[in-house]
């Protein structure tokens, strides 16, 4: 089996069969009023072309669905939910962390108030191997002599450009401030400055959308690589971000990159950089818990997001200034905090525990399915980030004295997290190698 993670240069847009996926697809243009029966949700669909009922899955739940499809008297929709709050009230722009066939499932979601969508290998591996909806495609990449892995490029880059085209109307009115879809290079280029580099260059390529990022974890040896890609003119989405001195040194990736570009006009260059939340708790409640003192067992559930205020501070801190005033004179725009893994892994926590206490100007919060129907059900919306920073730099000192060293929650985190969509992606492609026994297709 041919693996882009092992190639010196990853496979060119010839290597592949794009004579449909390359060309835009026209612009949506359709409302789904959604509507609840007993036992799931059906959409009334109008499009230029056609009318329709359909069912559809219950992303969210079907009062939330109704709330947001109202309309008003003159024929313009009602924007009630607390993410279009989230976002005109407090400069925060609500993101979805999932993304799978149909696509389409999107359009409710983005009625709501979301602004954009994230992926990782984790994503797309319970998508694919779950899903009866790629097999149609599969088959026929596997019969044309795709090998397995580059069938799974093209199963993802399909996704991604259709979701593309959904979020680019966000992205125009923006002017490139939001409405992206991000899309990770293999995870098993995390330690390989260079294949990180030709491996986005390539994937930006091959997905041919302005609203694209590509993904690209923030390792020490994928630092370099950030700045590479952004010197390219390529927008990227820096991710497992789980320390203040790793994020600083993302920031500076981010203003060589820019400053080695060459550019005259940085404005459709952008990032953002996702800084993990809820994944800081798990690891540090344990460590406190085998410390076991009352001071101890007082700070659990309270480092992650304290760490996450102080890298708002390390944010307008960096983002201002003589440097940063020069590439604004080019139009550069600055490399947003977004925050993920904002899913609760602990029950006995508020289940908006990492999106309430997070919410600023300039920033993007990513949430999958829990977070997301929690905070559209009962999130309040109020600028928080930065109401209580010196408590926060007390929890960060206080978690230091007790012998927790920030620097080993951060490697150490980032290690875990690597390797988890190192798994995640291995098991994908041995998931699509039982999908082509099943279908009686010949891997190569």
């Amino acid at each position: 089996m041919a693996s882009i993670s092992k190639l010196s240069t990853p496979p060119t847009a010839s290597h592949f069969s794009t004579s449909s996926s390359s060309q835009p697809s026209p612009t949506i243009r359709s409302l789904c009023l959604f509507l609840p029966n007993n036992t799931n949700t059906n959409a009334l669909c109008l499009s230029s072309s056609n009318l329709s009922i359909r069912p559809t899955r219950p992303i969210i739940a079907p009062s939330l669905l109704v709330r947001c499809s109202q309309i008003d008297g003159n024929g313009s929709h009602v924007k009630g939910t607390t993410l279009h709050d989230l976002y005109e009230k407090q400069g925060q722009s609500p993101w979805y962390d999932n993304l799978c066939r149909p696509v389409t499932d999107l359009l409710p979601l983005i009625e709501s108030g979301v602004r954009g969508v994230t992926s990782n290998p984790a994503i797309f591996q319970k998508a694919i191997s779950t899903s009866n909806a790629y097999n149609e495609q599969f088959r026929e990449l596997v019969q044309a002599g795709k090998d397995i892995e580059s069938a799974y490029w093209e199963l993802v880059v399909k996704d991604i450009q259709d979701a593309c085209k959904l979020f680019e109307p966000i992205y125009d009115e923006t002017d490139g401030g939001d409405g992206y879809v991000s899309v990770e290079v293999s995870p098993g280029l995390a330690d390989d400055t260079q294949g990180t580099i030709e491996a986005a260059k390539w994937l930006h390529k091959k997905v041919q959308r302005p609203n694209v990022y590509i993904k690209i974890p923030a390792t020490a040896p994928c630092i370099p690589s950030i700045k590479e890609v952004i010197a390219s003119g390529i927008s990227v989405n820096v991710t497992l971000i789980f320390s203040l001195a790793r994020y600083e040194a993302v920031i500076d990736a981010y203003l060589d990159g820019l400053e080695a570009s060459g550019l005259s006009d940085l404005s459709r260059v952008t990032s953002v950089a996702s800084f993990f939340v809820s994944r800081v708790d798990t690891l540090v409640d344990k460590m406190l818990e085998k410390i076991g003192t009352p001071e101890a067992l007082d700070l659990r559930g309270k480092a992650a997001n304290a760490q996450a205020a102080l890298a708002y501070q390390v944010y307008q801190k960096k983002f201002s200034g003589p440097r940063w005033e020069a590439l604004v004179k080019k139009g550069a725009k600055k490399q947003r905090l977004l925050w993920a893994s904002t899913s609760v892994k602990n029950p006995a926590y508020p289940d908006t525990l990492y999106v309430a206490p997070l919410i600023g100007p300039d920033t993007v919060s990513t949430m999958p399915d829990q977070a997301l129907q929690a905070f559209i059900d009962h999130g309040t919306v109020g600028r928080t980030i930065d109401a209580n920073v010196s408590e926060a730099e007390g929890i960060y000192s206080a978690l230091e004295k007790l012998g927790i060293a920030w620097s080993y929650v951060g490697s150490q985190l980032e290690l875990e997290g690597v390797d988890s969509f190192k798994k995640s992606f291995d098991s994908l492609l041995d998931s699509l190698q039982e999908k082509a026994n099943s279908l009686n297709l010949v891997s190569l």
